[in-house]
């Protein structure tokens, strides 16, 4: 028999979710397309639900965590700053180490 461990991890900040699974995705997105309307396009996120997740980020944050260019010839556009690209790396291993801590702790069913 194998058993599995399953567990989903956010960090939250003055009772408000701050980064989470979702919110991690939607940073990569707009690191992918350049765009948060591209970006919620490609997660199936209506633009306003997007754009209300990463005003909360942002709100949420020590640092910026994207910088907006205003429309023009060849319109507008989101990019993550460093402290963006950063804050994915760190969630990621935030959860690669739980996930890894969880799997060693599951060990201790197996052996009984």
């Amino acid at each position: 028999m194998s058993y599995k461990i399953k567990s989903r991890v956010w960090i939250e900040y003055n009772n408000h979710v701050f980064l989470g699974e979702g919110r991690v995705q939607l940073l990569k997105a707009i690191n992918e397309t350049g765009s948060l309307s591209k970006a919620a396009q490609s997660l199936n996120l209506s633009y306003k639900k997007a754009w209300h997740l990463l005003n909360s980020i942002n709100k949420s944050a020590k640092k910026p965590v994207t910088i907006n260019s205003t429309g023009g010839k060849g319109g507008g556009g989101t990019l993550l700053t460093d402290y963006g690209k950063s804050l994915i790396d760190v969630f990621n291993d935030i959860n690669q180490n739980c996930w890894r801590f969880l799997d060693e702790q599951l060990q201790k069913i197996d052996n009984l």
